[in-house]
């Protein structure tokens, strides 16, 4: 099939987080889900389950599990068995799991700045310390991994580590290199590490996206990686994630950690995930090069037309990270841009430390939003620089 990405369906009255926050005149380029359709696959497969009617408890999927066992080793040469998998309903509710069951008294769980928000409350919601290790920003914009400094912010109470790969919000797709330096710490420091590796599918030319915990065998042993076909094919909304364990008793505390709070998938999400996963590439390659351009234009635009702001170029994930700090605005920079451009954008400063005075832009949309958005930012900007 050929995939028109140019198109986007009404989303206002369909109960969408993304399009309902904000007055109707408000772009929406914030929430981290894309205003694609998804994939032609998966409508069917959703399609042939509501006819059926029925809409039992699910069982334990074992085609499911064998589909995805598979794709890691074509991708990525990392085998493991259908039985290291364990489903759950979303990457953030897998991050505090994994903070529950390795929390203990006076414990802390290590992040590195600025980070997806949900990461930064998952240690204190178990009831341990957040330690920060800051991502270190270059000259060009791009960031770097400090490991001499990521060591340094460890201590004897650190329990795990929460990996971020690819990137969110800095679009860094972390080399070989640099997963290995960061293992080995871990490893040496009895750190357990909790790898969100959701946007793993959404790399772009030139990159190529590496688990961590497929590097080395004993890495394996002391990783929980978590991954989801939610940001890749669109399905964020039907709540289906993966955690990936295999060491059989960190498996058994992750699974305990629920403790009846966290419930098995919907048989929906269970169903998306299989026909996404199963047939949806056709869809997933076309998508990325619909993305690229995006990423590009997005890019040459924002440093060129855009007075005062910077982005680097994204190496994964389909979210920018624009510096605002130069721009002469007064004051947050997404309050501005929503009040003075009618524009959403996610706030910089509630990714932690090193957010203030950036913006997150979701530039998963149709061409022509993402330049109609761009053309309001530009507008406001030049309001504060004529």
């Amino acid at each position: 099939m050929i995939y028109n990405f140019d198109l986007c369906p009404e989303r206002r009255g369909t109960e969408s987080l993304k399009w309902r926050a904000y007055a109707e005149d408000v772009l929406p380029m914030w929430v981290a889900d894309m205003d694609f359709v998804s994939p032609e696959p998966v409508l069917r497969a959703l399609h042939e389950r509501v006819e059926h009617g029925v809409f039992g408890y699910p069982s334990d999927m074992f085609e499911l599990r064998q589909v995805f066992v598979e794709r890691l080793e074509r991708l990525y040469g990392w085998c493991v068995s259908p039985d290291d998998l364990v489903f759950v309903p979303g990457v953030v509710t897998g991050v505090n799991l994994a903070c529950h069951a390795l929390a203990a008294p006076g414990g802390a769980g290590l992040v590195q700045t600025p980070v997806y928000p949900p990461f930064l409350s998952a240690p204190a919601n178990a009831g341990i310390a957040r330690q920060d290790a800051g991502l270190v920003r270059m000259d060009d914009g791009s960031y770097q991994i400090d490991l001499d400094a990521f060591e340094s912010a460890i201590t004897d109470h650190t329990r795990l580590f929460v990996l971020c790969n690819p990137h969110n919000p800095v679009g860094r797709v972390f080399q070989k290199a640099e997963l290995e330096g960061l293992a080995e710490i871990c490893l040496r420091r009895g750190v357990v590490i909790c790898s969100d590796e959701i946007h793993c599918d959404l790399i772009f030319s030139g990159h190529r996206h590496i688990p961590i915990a497929s590097l080395h065998p004993e890495i394996a042993q002391n990783t929980i990686t978590l991954m989801a076909p939610s940001k890749t094919f669109n399905i964020a909304g039907l709540k289906f994630s993966v955690a990936i364990i295999p060491n059989a008793d960190l498996r058994k505390k992750f699974s305990g950690a629920e403790k009846g709070l966290a419930g098995w998938v919907n048989v929906m999400g269970l169903v998306a995930g299989l026909a996404a996963y199963r047939d949806g590439q056709e869809w997933l390659d076309q998508l990325l090069v619909y993305l690229e351009t995006n990423r590009d234009c997005l890019h040459g635009y924002a440093n060129s037309q855009l007075p005062g702001v910077k982005m680097a170029l994204p190496e994964g994930t389909y979210l920018a990270w624009l510096d605002c700090r130069n721009s002469g605005i007064d004051g947050c920079p997404s309050e501005f841009f929503i009040k003075h451009g009618r524009v959403a954008l996610n706030d910089g400063s509630a990714f932690g430390p090193g957010g203030d005075g950036f913006v997150r832009l979701n530039f998963g949309c149709p061409r022509g939003m993402l330049m109609e958005g761009l053309d309001r930012m530009r507008k406001a900007l030049l309001q504060i620089n004529s």
